[in-house]
């Protein structure tokens, strides 16, 4: 298929036209999927929130058939707060709980089927907007000059849309609001190395900052969101290591100052929600076990003693068939971050003239690379494994990995022209048979 034939297909003249129609359609088919699975499903936790008005045994109203597994949790704590030591292992919560707050403050209706509705609104909307981020930080890493540049940037932001975390993206879910608040950063992040290339020091400064809030964000809501962290940490050691080489200079410890602040505002969005913890359980009569290590943390203990989770501890033979099911994911994120480590000629010089280009891929494929790899690293080797199929989703570089096969393709007419094609569709089979499980309450989580 012809370059041109592809842009024509897919309307690159309005590519966000083109991104929003294929987002609410392929929302609407989730939907349809999940809301239409009877009952309440394998689990019968879900009918445990109280609700006046039905019987939730045989009849749930359709918010609360998107309230699954650890959504349950996310639903009461949005609620009533922090009631058990375990909901401490969720930030997402706290954001929920933000605009639940803000509901009645207005006068709206508390209890579970308008919290639930506002988390799926919430979770549709993020997953929007992070699709449209993802959009422009690829034009910021690639270009959107040229329609090659364009189709990079369109197949990208399409793949986000399909991506395997399906329904977790759509339910009371944390997954689309991190995936829009790390993708977001990133693409600030991005914008101010351009502006530093271009002498914008004012901005250049107010998009690190910003960058750095909305990485503090994500963490509360994801403890990974700690991982953009090394976006600062990077920059500020080629400051350092330029200041001794080079000497210092007014422009340099000012740009090291901001980066610092920026990467202290990562660590607060951990910080926080331990020190809050920490003057709840060990300043009072609740002492616990915890309390009394020397580092404290009530997320690394729940984690541990309510989970489960710690370095090998999911690797046993009874949970092979979760490993499997998330090895086509581990495999592509290494695979990914490999290929984004080597800052590859080939996605520049299928991005255009390097000149027409905003900003060096490789400078950036280099910084977003590591958060990834060690996102892949970690949940193979520490956390609950299959969950990376859903919290891989606001991590960009494996969706520019392939595009950059497709593009190759592309270009190569020796080579399979439908690689792209098949994991796009191996994603959409794998979204709808996840959200028949999911609406089911079937495994895996």
């Amino acid at each position: 298929m012809a370059t041109g034939t592809s842009a024509t297909m897919v309307r690159l003249d309005n590519p966000i036209q083109s991104l929003t129609g294929a987002f609410w359609l392929w929302k609407a088919l989730l939907f349809i999927v999940i809301t239409a699975c009877p009952g309440p499903g394998y689990d019968t936790s879900t009918t445990l929130i109280p609700y006046e008005g039905a019987d939730l045994t045989t009849s749930l109203p359709w918010p609360l058939r998107l309230a699954r597994w650890d959504s349950i949790y996310f639903l009461h704590t949005a609620e009533h707060g922090y009631v058990f030591e375990q909901e401490w292992a969720f930030g997402y919560p706290r954001v929920l709980g933000f605009f639940v707050s803000g509901l009645r403050k207005s006068g709206g209706l508390g209890g579970p089927v308008p919290i639930a509705l506002i988390a799926v609104v919430l979770s549709h909307v993020a997953h929007y907007f992070s699709v449209l981020a993802l959009y422009r930080l690829s034009a910021n890493i690639f270009g959107e000059k040229t329609v090659t540049q364009r189709l990079i940037c369109f197949l990208s932001a399409a793949l986000h849309i399909i991506c395997p975390a399906g329904a977790f993206l759509s339910a009371p879910y944390g997954e689309a609001i991190f995936s829009f608040l790390n993708i977001s950063g990133f693409y600030l992040y991005s914008g101010s190395l351009i502006s530093e290339r271009h002498g914008v020091t004012v901005l250049r400064d107010l998009q690190v900052l910003t960058a750095g809030v909305l990485f503090a964000i994500a963490t509360m809501v994801r403890s990974n969101g700690t991982l953009s962290g090394f976006l600062f940490a990077y920059d500020a050691f080629l400051l350092i290591w330029a200041g001794l080489t080079q000497g210092l200079s007014a422009h340099k410890i000012r740009r090291l100052i901001v980066i610092g602040v920026g990467g202290g505002t990562v660590a607060l969005g951990m910080l926080v929600p331990q020190l809050l913890a920490y003057r709840t359980y060990c300043l009072t009569d609740l002492d616990r076990e915890w309390c009394s290590w020397t580092l404290p943390s009530i997320y690394t203990w729940v984690q541990s003693f309510y989970w489960n989770c710690g370095f090998l501890r999911y690797w046993t033979v009874s949970n092979i068939p979760l490993f499997l099911l998330a090895a086509p994911m581990l495999f592509i994120m290494g695979k990914s971050s490999a290929w984004a480590l080597r800052a590859p000629s080939t996605l520049r010089s299928q991005s255009g003239n390097q000149a027409s280009s905003t900003l060096s891929p490789g400078s950036m494929l280099f910084r977003l690379a590591v958060p990834q790899g060690l996102l892949a690293i970690m949940a193979m080797t520490s956390y609950h494994v299959q969950i990376v199929n859903r919290i891989s989703s606001g991590y960009p570089v494996w969706y520019w990995y392939l595009v950059s096969i497709g593009m190759e393709c592309l270009q190569d007419s020796r080579k399979n022209h439908r690689s792209l094609a098949l994991a796009a569709q191996a994603m959409v089979v794998y979204a709808l048979i996840q959200g028949v499980l999911y609406g089911s309450f079937l495994p895996p989580a």
